[in-house]
């Protein structure tokens, strides 16, 4: 059995609870739940224990905010309901996601009742439960690490391809680059695919140093780790590695994606080089990112061409159709790769990240 929490995000008119509470952090939740195959219940700081298909009114009610009598009831009358619905609770394991204050009210009516109680995001913050539910699930809610390549046929490349396009085409799934570099490395440290979205204000940047509209929202999408073919050579890089060291570092000819950002930004310091302080503020103004651990790293390239196919973001080049960003987008990294040759650097290393 599987509890989630209501959220302070609602929408304006009665609905189904399952569908009443729009955060993502519910959406997460909800699709984790159904997920599961177990019965699931919605934990409502305003209607105590609540059925997905039951219908509720917005409310404004938080569990926190009430007095501790008010949690104490509410504890004892979530827990009754639940063995009204579901019979007796001895040896039941409940997985429990909520924060703390929900999981505190209901916690000795369950072990009264005989439960065993089973909370994996007791104690995280919201950044970090919403990376918990990005490393486990794809969109139809399978954990991603259960897809091994060893066991994959053709069909199932293609519905994980599916299945990351709508994940990482998905912007409530984006972090912040602050709520990225504060979370836990752990998890992000596999390969895996990600992609960036930009704001308003950041693609009314990029629109005007291209001279062609860029939408606010997903710029650019890649991949962290994948095994080199044909050598079969395993790489070292990890989704971590890529977005904090590369994509948020020191150095842009270091990453395909920070060479393009300042190949348009132009950010330049009093010697004329590229002032890669100022390109990663403008990077933590104005990105957002989804990361995707994907374990199986031998097909992670077959992978990130169908994902890139589907979602076909206007800053990535190789692979990709034409437009008249991406011809725009090539003429303005041509001077970077001037000042390069200038130096006497190497041409462009094909091991180096996309």
């Amino acid at each position: 059995m599987l509890l989630v929490t209501c959220v302070k995000g609602k929408r304006s008119a009665p609905t189904e609870a399952q569908d009443l509470y729009t955060s993502p952090l519910f959406l997460k939740q909800r699709s984790y739940a159904k997920a599961s195959g177990l019965p699931w219940f919605i934990l409502s700081a305003e209607h105590g224990l609540v059925a997905p298909d039951e219908w509720l009114a917005p409310y404004e009610r938080f569990l926190p905010d009430t007095p501790p009598a008010y949690r104490d009831v509410w504890g004892r009358w979530v827990v009754a309901r639940l063995e009204l619905l579901h019979g007796t609770l001895a040896g039941t394991t409940v997985d429990v996601h909520a924060s703390d204050a929900y999981i505190k009210a209901i916690e000795a009516p369950l072990r009264a009742a005989g439960a065993v109680i089973h909370a994996p995001l007791a104690g995280l913050s919201l950044g970090e439960r919403l990376q918990w539910y990005a490393a486990e699930l794809v969109p139809d809610g399978r954990s991603i690490s259960a897809l091994r390549g060893s066991d994959l046929q053709r069909s199932d490349v293609e519905s994980l391809v599916d299945q990351l396009a709508a994940f990482l085409g998905d912007e409530s799934n984006a972090w912040t680059v602050p709520q990225l570099l504060a979370s836990d490395r752990k998890p992000l440290q596999r390969p895996g695919l990600y992609s960036w979205w930009v704001d308003d204000h950041g693609a009314g940047d990029l629109t005007l140093t291209l001279g062609q509209p860029v939408a606010p929202g997903l710029i650019y999408a890649g991949q962290a780790g994948a095994t080199r073919w044909p050598s079969g050579r395993r790489s070292s890089n990890t989704l971590w590695v890529r977005l904090a060291g590369m994509h948020l570092g020191k150095k842009h000819e270091f990453s395909t994606f920070r060479r393009t950002l300042a190949s348009l930004l132009g950010p330049t310091d009093s010697a004329g080089k590229v002032d890669e302080r100022a390109l990663t503020a403008w990077m933590t103004e104005r990105l957002r990112v989804i990361p995707a651990p994907v374990d199986d790293a031998d097909i992670l390239g077959a992978v990130e061409h169908g994902v890139l196919q589907l979602l076909d973001p206007p800053l990535n080049l190789k692979g990709m159709g034409a437009s008249a960003v991406r011809e725009r987008l090539k003429q303005s990294r041509h001077p970077l790769r001037g000042k390069r040759a200038a130096r006497g650097e190497a041409s462009r290393d094909p091991s180096l990240p996309q």
